[in-house]
Parts: C-alpha cells; sequence; structure tokens
C-alpha cells in the first residue's frame, strides 16, 4: 500500500481537477476576459499598461469564477453576471499591487512585479485606481447589499495586511492570531465573492449564508495551501520565489505550529533562522526539516483539509449537477494545488 501523497506534493488529482474546472467554465472565462478588458476604462496609457501587467499576467480568475458560479447555483438567469463578477478581479490585482511593494517581492506569477517595472507611486496608485473600478462595478449592480460586500472587503483585507504588517517578526504569534489575519486578508475575498453571486440571484438570506460559508472555508485552505507551498513548491511552478514569506517575517501555520512543538534547542535553532531574513539555502533547507520533523507540515494539511470538508459541507442542500459539481471540484483543487 502507498502512501498518500501530501496535498502540497506533485499529484495528477491538481492536474485533473484544474482540467475539468477549465473546461466546464470555457465559456465564462472568456466572458470574464473580455469583460475585464472593456470595463478597465483607463484614461491614460500609462494606467493601462500598470494594470495590465497584473490584470492579465495568467492570473485563475477564480474569484470572478466562484461568483459566477454561486449566482448559477441559486438561478440567476440575468446576462451581466461576467460584468459584476470584473469587481473581484480588480480588487484581487489591487491588493497584489500594494503587497508586493510592501513586501518587497520581486516576482509575481513568474514575472517582475508591477513597483520594481514601473515604480512604487505609479504600482500604488494602479492598485487605486483598481480598487475604484471594483467598486464601480459594484454599483452597477444598483444593489447596496452588493456594494456594502465590496466595501467590507476591502475594510476587513485591509485590516488583515495592517495586523500581518504588524506582527511581522513575532515569533509568539498564536495560531488563533494567524487564522484572524487569514481570514481576514484572504478568506472574505472567497466568501465576498460568493455571497454577491447569491444576492445578483436574489437568493433567500439562509441560501445567501450558506455560500458565504462556502467560500469562507474555501478561503481559509487557500491560503493553508498557499502558506505550504512557501515549503514545498519549487520557483518554477509557484511563481514568485520560496521561502519569501520566511524573508519577509511572516510567520505561517506550518511555522507556528512546529515552533510550538519543538524542543529548547530545535526551537532556538528554529529561531535563529527565522530571524535571519538573510537565511542560506542550507538554513532553510534545515528548517524544512524541522517542520517535518515537528509536524508543521503535515498539521497544515490536515487543517486545510478540515476546512475543505467544510467548505464542501456548505454545499450539501443544493441540487445536485453541473454547477455544484464545479464548485466541489474548486474545494478540492484548493488543497491539491501547485501554484
Amino acid at each position: 500500500m502507498t502512501n498518500k501523497p501530501r496535498p502540497n506534493q506533485p499529484d495528477d488529482k491538481a492536474t485533473r481537477l484544474k482540467a475539468r474546472i477549465i473546461n466546464g467554465m470555457k465559456g465564462d472565462l472568456a466572458a470574464v476576459e473580455n469583460e475585464l478588458a472593456v470595463n478597465l476604462h483607463p484614461k491614460l496609457d500609462l494606467v493601462e499598461k500598470v494594470a495590465g501587467h497584473i490584470l492579465f499576467s495568467g492570473g485563475k480568475r477564480l474569484r470572478p469564477i466562484l461568483m459566477i458560479l454561486c449566482a448559477r447555483l441559486c438561478g440567476y438567469s440575468g446576462q451581466r453576471d461576467a460584468t459584476y463578477a470584473t469587481s473581484f478581479e480588480y480588487l484581487h490585482a489591487a491588493t497584489l499591487l500594494h503587497d508586493d511593494l510592501i513586501d518587497g517581492g520581486t516576482l509575481r506569477r513568474g514575472k517582475s512585479t508591477a513597483y520594481t517595472t514601473f515604480g512604487n507611486e505609479t504600482a500604488v496608485l494602479t492598485g487605486d485606481f483598481l480598487l475604484a473600478r471594483a467598486l464601480a462595478v459594484a454599483a452597477m449592480t444598483e444593489n447596496i447589499d452588493v456594494v456594502r460586500t465590496i466595501v467590507d472587503i476591502s475594510e476587513q483585507m485591509s485590516q488583515g495586511e495592517i495586523d500581518q504588517l504588524d506582527k511581522k517578526g513575532v515569533l509568539t504569534i498564536s495560531e488563533a492570531e494567524y487564522m484572524e489575519i487569514i481570514r481576514r486578508k484572504t478568506a472574505v475575498l472567497f466568501q465576498g465573492a460568493c455571497r454577491v453571486g447569491a444576492l445578483i440571484a436574489a437568493a433567500d438570506p439562509a441560501t445567501v449564508e450558506a455560500l458565504s460559508k462556502y467560500g469562507r472555508h474555501l478561503g481559509i485552505a487557500f491560503q493553508m495551501t498557499d502558506d505550504l507551498l512557501d515549503y514545498t513548491a519549487d520557483v518554477k511552478a509557484l511563481g514568485k520565489k520560496t521561502g519569501a514569506d520566511l524573508k519577509e517575517g511572516k510567520l505561517t501555520l506550518p511555522v507556528i505550529y512546529a515552533l510550538n512543538q519543538a524542543d529548547g534547542p530545535d526551537r532556538r535553532k528554529m529561531e535563529t533562522i527565522i530571524s535571519d531574513t538573510h537565511f542560506s539555502e542550507k538554513d532553510f533547507a534545515a528548517l524544512i526539516q524541522l517542520l517535518q520533523q515537528y509536524g508543521g507540515i503535515d498539521y497544515t494539511n490536515r487543517q486545510a483539509a478540515l476546512h475543505v470538508d467544510r467548505a464542501r459541507g456548505a454545499l450539501s442542500g443544493f441540487p445536485t449537477g453541473k454547477t455544484q459539481n464545479i464548485l466541489m471540484d474548486v474545494a478540492d483543487y484548493a488543497l491539491v494545488r501547485k501554484q
């Protein structure tokens, strides 16, 4: 009997799931791509160039797709779902432009980050422009609950990033504090996309809450897997340098758990590596070994799997069929993805 592959290890399941999701959403993905360009409305060529640098660089379009799927699951029959869905990609792209500058990241999706190419000021202001576009698209729905959702997402993501910035390099960060950070900085956008899908379909409150729950747990699992990839993926697959979180002083769940489990000498060794933002590849390899030894990798995998199960459970009351199946596949993909 062979061991079951860890979710972050190369596995045909990730390829199969991704292909199934893309094939099931091919027309919608094309519509989203078109609407992203049509609704951008930049007045300056530089803004269009910088926005395009992040918007059209190979993103998964997962958040817009979630909104479309949830709307469809709730019986939406309108023609503007792809338009409304762009709000979530604009918002996501805005946060990436700002985050890369704050974190000092040099690679995003396998290419140079916007601020290293166009300058700090231009990247920040283009992020602000994209945030404004997200709000403008939300206003097109003429649904105040949709607008409130986008505003709430913007507020919570900003606070999540500030909280994470405040805790950079803090070796005593707790699992509860980590969970609150990732809920705000990542899960609220997934949750909001699913919520808005239900809202534009005029779903009842219980349905809105069920899909919000799906998105929340999906977003948490997605971020946990992302945090694992920082210690397990290769640069080419990930599109950014491994160990980047640690160099930026971010302690994520694999490290938090392992630190709490480690004995005195090994804990001090881990703290020494973590505290040195210029750690060597040899030191990083030693840290990964300690994360494995003290269960940080396995524990994070288990927690991510738990949240995927909760996401899938939130869909149990919906009719089975193509749309529900794709949402289930998205949840499973969050656990096994390699980038």
